[in-house]
């Protein structure tokens, strides 16, 4: 099987310092990959390498395209890049105001990407809209409200949505459940494994919370200093980590 995503040594310096180091993984359809370490390992500097939102120094990104098969995203044209972004790629921020319109309707921010991709008529895309609004359930009554009316866990619903309408293949999220209360972490997670499931997607979820890995990754990777210290199957690494920095981290929840 092809990979959907085969990362060879990416690698990201801010002067001195190191972002992530000769960092190489693939990706398949359908798996989700999780990516972990405390704050300062490379974990989010090299999730937005991978999505086009930081130019990394050195490596290659190549994804399967339905058109032309596998390419290196980081030669692409930028308007290859952004297009990718709007179809195949979605990005789902920490803050849900990073990834939303806050000044336009629930609606307007989720058929504002459906334009994106050549959508016209009014009608359907409000009635896509109104449906993926259920989908990550909210009310349809709620369409015309904007986001700044919306609770926390609601506007990362909205930004769910509003990512996913056009099906993309490949997901990147960074800390999805970071800031909310414990309750409405649980059943966003909830939310999130069923989507990913259902749609067959392909995911890469930065977080430092292992409850979350366990949860919604296949495969995990452990981040220190920039590298790649540990990877595996997710049960396997945190239930019989290797890697003495691994071993800590899991204890450190455990004693929690």
């Amino acid at each position: 099987m092809t990979p959907l995503l085969n990362v060879q040594g990416l690698t990201k310096r801010y002067g001195g310092r190191i972002g992530c180091a000769d960092v190489s993984f693939q990706l398949y359809p359908g798996e989700v990959l999780g990516i972990v370490g405390e704050s300062g390992s490379g974990k989010s500097t090299l999730l937005n390498c991978l999505a086009g939102h930081l130019a990394p120094d050195a490596g290659e990104v190549i994804f399967d395209t339905r058109s032309d098969g596998p390419r290196d995203v980081l030669t692409m044209s930028e308007p290859e890049r952004r297009m990718l972004g709007r179809t195949d790629w979605a990005f789902v921020h920490q803050n849900p105001r990073d990834g939303l319109r806050m000044r336009i309707s629930a609606g307007g921010n989720v058929g504002e990407r459906l334009m994106a991709v050549g959508a016209h008529h009014y009608g359907a895309i409000r009635e896509k809209a109104t449906d993926w609004l259920g989908r990550v359930e909210i009310s349809a009554a709620r369409i015309d409200d904007r986001p700044s009316a919306f609770s926390g866990g609601m506007q990362q619903r909205l930004q769910i949505a509003r990512n996913l309408v056009t099906g993309p293949r490949l997901v990147f999220m960074d800390e999805p459940t970071g800031g909310l209360d414990v309750s409405v972490q649980a059943r966003l997670l909830d939310l999130i494994r069923g989507l990913v499931r259902r749609m067959g997607l392909s995911a890469i979820v930065v977080t430092h919370d292992l409850a979350v890995v366990r949860l919604l990754a296949d495969r995990l990777m452990v981040m220190k200093d920039g590298h790649v210290i540990e990877t595996g199957l997710t049960d396997q690494v945190l239930d019989d980590p290797q890697a003495p920095y691994t071993q800590l981290l899991v204890s450190s929840v455990l004693q929690v």
